[in-house]
């Protein structure tokens, strides 16, 4: 079963825009979005069995990664506002 990405791109495909101009003029959510990406592509490489890790780890790591997708969104929304 393939895996399903969770780019923020994908995840917020109508405020690609906005991604776009907040991560080239806000250092704040920049650095949001690299750490969104780098756990994300962890938990990609652990999903596909090329990490080993314990579930627990795991499931710290996906809470993690939906935290900060939470303080992106909501970042977003208040720039669109």
């Amino acid at each position: 079963m393939p895996l399903l990405s969770h780019e923020l791109e994908q995840e917020f495909p109508d405020l690609k825009g906005a991604i776009q101009q907040l991560r080239s003029n806000d250092t704040h959510f920049a650095r949001l979005c690299d750490e969104y990406k780098r756990i994300d592509g962890d938990v990609t490489r652990i999903e596909e069995d090329k990490e080993p890790v314990s579930d627990f780890d795991l499931e710290e790591m996906k809470k993690k990664r939906l935290r900060i997708k939470d303080q992106l969104y909501a970042i977003l929304r208040s720039y669109r506002s």
